[in-house]
């Protein structure tokens, strides 16, 4: 892949990965740190992109993973206070909960199937609508609903 289309491929889907950073982290600096990044790691391998048949499939996967090892170092970087003993931890207990949540939501989706990841990504981390689905899908409303709904019932078991 060349550096101008690479450039251009980034660019087009920029803001979907921006908001996908941004449900992982929660913080507007973080997710735009985590697409630089992204941005970066892709420049460094564009010449291996020819092999990636979905680029974007492809950016989203790498956006997830960076931003998990992003809370996992931020997990490991805590710091024991010298005057007090004790680790202080700069996220709550409810926030680790949270974060180990998100990932095992996360891993759960990797394993429905095809159209039903497809289908919830879409829905989740694009905030499409029913409407748009449908038409970039060709599915119907009916089919997409039932897809989603089909979706969440195996997250709710898998989680």
């Amino acid at each position: 892949m060349t550096s101008e289309d690479l450039t251009e491929a980034f660019r087009a889907q920029s803001d979907r990965l921006f908001r996908v950073a941004y449900y992982i982290l929660e913080s507007e600096t973080d997710a735009e740190d985590a697409v630089q990044d992204l941005f970066l790691k892709l420049w460094s391998g564009r010449d291996r992109l020819d092999t990636v048949v979905n680029f974007n499939a492809y950016c989203t996967t790498l956006m997830k993973n960076l931003c998990i090892d992003r809370i996992r170092k931020e997990t490991r970087m805590q710091t024991v206070p010298a005057e007090t003993g004790f680790a202080e931890n700069r996220m709550t207990e409810d926030e680790v909960i949270g974060r180990e949540t998100l990932e095992r939501v996360l891993k759960a989706i990797d394993r429905l199937p095809r159209r039903q990841q497809e289908v919830i990504r879409m829905y989740v981390f694009e905030e499409m609508s029913y409407n748009e689905i449908s038409e970039k899908t060709g599915m119907s409303n009916l089919t997409l609903r039932v897809l989603l709904s089909n979706a969440r019932k195996s997250l709710r078991m898998q989680i």
